[in-house]
């Protein structure tokens, strides 16, 4: 999801590899293992200390050295003003980008403290902040309220990637000075002399050559374009803006000097975005809530147009393109009140609404403000707090079910408008018909993908199976007109911690996609899906259950309408096959299993019992007859009722994500639910 306030920043380059800029070496043989051996030694195990691993790793920390990377250090100063003026500690910020290439940031804050650190009694607390990792006053909601730095990383960043940084602070009548180069101060923290009528923080920086390149440098359009969008997040701030008139490039619009302020903030934001498009509604829905449920605040604008929607998402100041959990209680509140006003106006079309069919031709800008949030990354792409998404739904719902209420003729005419897009939803998908053979052409998977013949896609299915011998059998077992099959070679890339290029660089998650033909992320078109019924059939074990739980998170991240329009299933094979005499019957489980030992196969005969170690093992006959017939067998519809959907992001960014201590933590409060037997392997 492209964020807007951000849009036509200069085209990402490759990251540029560590070992461009170290001397070549030259090229060895191989040696013998036991050279090897003898070679590596405690003296090859390096310790960086300080920020040298932001120089040697910046990707880490910024998300790499192109142009997108460059313009982020200026975003994390900025974030650290902002934060301040949020606080209600700042009333202005001033910007300027000079002919060198410095870029300075000052605010009227509070000033970075300059007195020294408990921890640290050489160093004041400034030279700690600007040169230690993990330091800051972001930790202690005693401090910041809400801000958009988690991490303490930011700003000692930033002095990390930068060739020249020189910090002033204003405290106390008092001016105090203190320059860096490349993360290691230069000169000592020093008093300049008294400063009677200024206070605050100044921090003028140079971006380091060695990592972005020689030719680096700051756009004034993107600078400029990141100052408007944080002056629209908080319209009680003024930012000052001037740049030298030599960087402006001939036909910018940039001006080389002027005073952003917007006392509307999103409302008017949107207001400017719209200009001149025919809107469904005169009046834009906007508004502000603070101390929403006691854990945060939020505004937001809301306008629905003739054109393609969008949906623009911050948190704490920082925006979040991908979206996440406040974005979904956004979604959630629009269609609930939407539906819930339909039935009182006695429309009975309104309950074949979706969020989708909502935001189809919605501009929504929105903003939240929370205590302690968690993100997908150092980046911030995608907001991962469930209060989030609880916040966020009862506001946004309270107050557009009295919206809609309080302007009835704007209510009708925005019902209508929103069900004639769901009316074109239905249509599409009722008169789409997909030539397979075709289709499987474009697929590129000869060998992979049998595919069935039906050309409609009416009670069609795809199993997705484990493993190609799994494959094999369920090719033969398939009923061929309705039934495709998608074999897959091992555990899928987990997503939930993916980057995006390694996703679209998968191959496994390629097949799938294209198998499916409907798209992914924003992309995603419920009318292009090739298949009813999408099922996921993995042996029944641990191994299989890890492997359908990737798979799933795949499908709820990239593909949530699968989910939300009741498309994704889970088969269930049998894990046992129990037999006496004539008689034989499937057990699912162990459970199972004793269940049928003790109501079918109490007569007299040796009862033989037979477990089966994967879906390969089956002959294609029990396949069909346990896991693929319809008239025979079981399958698990998944879903996420709308009213679990904070609480289902929360449990896949724990189990899923990156964080083994979170993985740790859910299964540890839910230790009560895990069989005794466990416990002791």
């Amino acid at each position: 999801m492209a964020n807007d306030l951000f849009d036509n920043l200069p085209p990402q380059e490759p990251a540029r590899k560590a070992a461009a800029s170290a001397p070549a070496k030259a090229a060895r043989s191989p040696k013998p293992a036991a050279a090897a051996q003898e070679g590596y030694s405690a003296a090859d195990i390096e310790v960086l200390e300080g920020l040298e691993p932001v120089r040697r790793r910046p990707g880490m920390y910024i998300g790499g050295t192109d142009a997108r990377a460059l313009h982020h250090l200026f975003a994390e100063v900025l974030d650290n003003s902002m934060d301040e003026a949020v606080a209600g500690h700042a009333s202005f910020i001033e910007v300027e980008l000079d002919a060198e290439g410095f870029l300075t940031v000052t605010d009227n804050g509070r000033g970075i403290p300059v007195d020294p650190h408990p921890k640290f009694k050489d160093k004041s607390a400034l030279e700690v902040i600007l040169t230690t990792l993990h330091a800051g006053g972001k930790f202690d909601s005693s401090v910041y309220e809400t801000s958009g730095g988690l991490h303490g990383v930011g700003i000692s960043v930033v002095n990390a990637l930068s060739d020249t940084l020189q910090v002033e602070v204003a405290r106390n009548r008092t001016l105090y000075r203190q320059e860096f180069a490349r993360g290691i101060p230069t000169s000592p923290l020093r008093e300049v002399g008294p400063a009677p009528n200024r206070r605050g923080t100044k921090v003028r920086f140079h971006p380091d050559p060695e990592i972005f390149g020689k030719a680096a440098r700051f756009n004034p359009d993107t600078i400029y374009r990141m100052a408007r969008a944080k002056a629209y997040l908080f319209g009680g701030v003024q930012i000052r803006w001037s740049c030298d008139e030599s960087l402006i490039r001939e036909g910018s619009e940039t001006p080389r000097k002027a005073t952003i302020h917007f006392p509307g903030g999103l409302r008017d934001f949107l207001e400017e975005k719209l200009a001149g498009k025919t809107r469904v509604t005169d009046e834009i829905f906007a508004g502000k809530v603070k101390n929403a449920g006691g854990h945060g605040s939020l505004e937001w604008a809301i306008s629905w147009f003739a054109g393609d929607g969008f949906v623009r998402s911050y948190c704490n100041t920082v925006p979040t393109p991908e979206g996440g959990t406040h974005v979904s209680g956004l979604r959630s509140a629009l269609l609930r009140s939407l539906k819930s006003y339909g039935e009182m106006s006695g429309n009975k079309r309104a309950a074949i609404l979706t969020s989708d069919d909502i935001l189809t031709s919605a501009g929504a800008v929105l903003s939240v403000y929370i205590r302690e949030p968690e993100f997908v990354g150092q980046t911030k792409d995608r907001l991962s707090s469930p209060e989030a998404a609880r916040i966020t739904e009862a506001a946004i719902r309270d107050h557009f079910d009295h919206w809609l209420s309080g302007h009835p003729a704007q209510a009708d005419k925005l019902l209508e408008w929103v069900i004639e897009r769901a009316d074109e939803r239905l249509a599409r998908r009722k008169q789409r018909e997909v030539s397979r053979k075709a289709a499987t052409r474009k697929l590129r998977l000869p060998g992979k993908l049998a595919d069935c013949t039906a050309k409609d896609r009416s009670d069609t299915e795809i199993f997705i199976v484990e493993g190609d011998s799994a494959g094999g059998s369920a090719k033969q077992a398939r009923n061929r007109e309705t039934q495709a099959i998608l074999p897959l070679r091992g555990k899928i890339l987990n997503v939930a911690n993916a980057s995006r290029d390694k996703i679209a660089a998968n191959q496994q998650l390629a097949d799938i996609i294209q198998a499916l033909g409907c798209g992914t992320g924003k992309t995603y078109r419920e009318e292009e899906l090739r298949y009813e019924r999408i099922i996921i059939m993995t042996d029944a074990d641990v191994d299989g259950a890890h492997i359908a739980s990737l798979l799933i998170t795949f499908f709820y991240r990239q593909m949530p309408g699968l989910i939300e329009n009741g498309h994704l299933f889970l088969a269930v094979p049998p894990l046992f096959k129990i037999s006496q005499g004539p008689k034989s019957a499937y057990a699912r489980d162990e459970a199972h299993r004793d269940e049928l030992l003790e109501t079918m196969f109490t007569g007299r005969g040796k009862v033989e019992i037979s477990r089966f170690k994967g879906l390969g093992e089956m002959m294609p006959a029990q396949l069909k007859e346990t896991t693929m017939d319809p008239k025979r067998r079981t399958l698990l519809r998944v879903c996420v009722p709308p009213e679990d959907k904070a609480q289902t992001d929360d449990a896949v960014t724990r189990l899923m994500g990156s964080r083994p201590e979170a993985r740790f933590a859910f299964i540890s409060e839910r230790a009560e639910f895990v069989d005794d037997d466990l416990l002791d392997v």
